[in-house]
């Protein structure tokens, strides 16, 4: 096998499939990051190997193209927003590592909360995906957020009895 970007035309362009990406390992992550910040789960999956293995550690891990699409569409469904703030970028050979601040949306609820995550990139597909997270951070931004949005809620319905009362 070469090192040349190679067309898998006899399996179509399904998830997991098509053109591989001629870019550099660390390209390959930040456009796969960038496919998920746009809820693009079909261009994200453009990045990952049909083998893929997601994991958020410490949970079980996603083995597979259909185990990973299934995760990103979830996400994608119930969430309305994603961003990957991404402070510093490595590359070694194939492996990548981030380090992040992730940003979780749904309506006005919020969480943002800090990410490390290490990629494996084999002849321009993602092979391996772990996200390291502390998830006392994630269930304190998660609490904030939820208090973000009743302190909003409650807000509104201050004005609407204030106003109500101008009105007498």
């Amino acid at each position: 096998m070469t090192d040349e970007p190679q067309a898998e035309t006899s399996r179509g362009s399904a998830p997991g499939r098509g053109l591989r990406h001629p870019e550099p390992p660390k390209e390959v992550v930040t456009g796969f990051l960038k496919a998920l910040e746009d809820l693009d789960v079909d261009r994200a999956l453009t990045f990952a190997a049909s083998d893929i293995v997601y994991q958020n550690v410490p949970l079980p891990s996603a083995r597979g193209v259909a185990a990973v699409e299934k995760q990103l569409r979830f996400m994608a469904k119930y969430g309305s927003g994603f961003e990957a703030r991404t402070h510093h970028i490595a590359a070694d050979g194939n492996v990548v590592l981030t380090e992040r601040t992730d940003v979780l949306r749904r309506g006005a609820w919020e969480a943002e909360f800090w990410v490390c995550g290490t990629f494996e990139v084999e002849a321009g597909r993602i092979v391996l995906w772990r996200d390291y997270f502390d998830w006392t951070t994630f269930l304190a931004a998660s609490a904030k957020g939820a208090g973000r949005v009743a302190l909003a809620g409650a807000r509104t319905l201050f004005g609407r009895y204030k106003a109500k009362q101008s009105v007498r």
